[in-house]
């Protein structure tokens, strides 16, 4: 059993957070296949405020996907404040409230919230001391190496984090410059847990059970962060675990393993987000589940698909589905 902060995790994988991805039903998909800590998707502080029910969407939790942290996004720590009395005061239960400090995308860091709060350590310093004086639950941070290869500052900013009290730190190894292009340079930050007071979420280009063991090997990362390389490969995450806890081995997915999660996660997500949405949704994730050579047919496909009914009849057409 590890832990962040008081909270316990089955595994050292923590499911990475993504917009228009890690809703509740991927959360739920994805946690059976050894899990320690899903994310939800960035959560504005300010639709939280203003009760934007879109917003809400975003912080509803089930009975599954536990523990479970709530990624907060905003550029104030006032409004940062009363976004965590409106989690509080909602329904959902939650495990850890995690802070997008390394969110890229020019339109959150041109409102001065995500990686842009890099930039200011002085004023990340008043900003997280706030957020964890507020929150009731342990409160972890993500962040980029720096804002461009020229502001490097990601030791710096570790040391402020752990001064404000944080339970653990994910690092993208990445600059926000980059985005999400390039490859994420862990030898700049190797042996960093060593140099560390609280634990490493090592996090980019996580695409193989290879990429997760050289991260780890190199920064002595506690735990690793898996997003975009378990979209249609959720079987990473079981090969990732099986290796960290037994040393082991196990194959890749197969085609007809992946036939079958395509439409588990399929099925969950029409039941959470209804059919029109859902199949909107997965004209994206869908050709994800088939990476193997001769698919890109098969992928086309799937990235037009309108119904459920659509995506059976493609897989059957392609003797996939009896």
């Amino acid at each position: 059993m590890y832990k962040i902060g008081n909270v316990e995790l089955s595994s050292r994988i923590i499911l990475g957070p993504m917009a228009g991805v890690t809703s509740l039903a991927y959360r739920e998909f994805m946690k059976p296949f050894g899990v320690g800590l899903s994310v939800t998707e960035m959560v504005s502080d300010c639709g939280l405020n203003y009760g934007n029910q879109n917003t809400l969407k975003y912080i509803k939790t089930g009975n599954i996907d536990h523990p479970v942290a709530i990624q907060l996004f905003g550029a104030k720590y006032e409004q940062m404040v009363q976004s965590i009395d409106v989690l509080i005061n909602s329904k959902e239960k939650f495990e850890l409230i995690d802070i997008n400090l390394g969110c890229p995308v020019p339109k959150v860091t041109n409102s001065g919230a995500g990686s842009a709060l890099l930039k200011d350590l002085n004023y990340l310093k008043t900003y997280m001391t706030a957020i964890v004086n507020k929150s009731p639950v342990p409160v972890t941070a993500k962040i980029r190496l720096g804002w461009d290869e020229n502001s490097i500052n990601v030791f710096d900013t570790i040391k402020i984090l752990e001064s404000c009290g944080v339970s653990a730190i994910a690092v993208h190894a990445r600059t926000r410059s980059q985005l999400y292009s390039g490859k994420a340079n862990y030898e700049l930050i190797r042996d960093l847990q060593l140099k560390m007071n609280v634990p490493l979420i090592i996090s980019g280009d996580i695409f193989t059970l290879d990429d997760a063991i050289r991260a780890l090997d190199i920064t002595k990362a506690q735990f690793v962060m898996v997003a975009r390389g378990g979209v249609g490969n959720p079987k990473l995450i079981t090969q990732i675990n099986e290796y960290l806890e037994h040393n082991k081995r196990i194959s890749d997915v197969n085609i007809d393993e992946n036939v079958q999660n395509l439409l588990t996660f399929t099925t969950m997500l029409i039941d959470e987000k209804g059919e029109y949405s859902a199949m909107k949704i997965m004209r994206g994730l869908a050709p994800k589940f088939f990476w193997w050579p001769g698919s890109k047919k098969l992928r086309i496909e799937l990235s037009q698909i309108n119904t459920f009914e659509d995506l059976k009849n493609i897989l059957k057409a392609n003797n996939l589905l009896s």
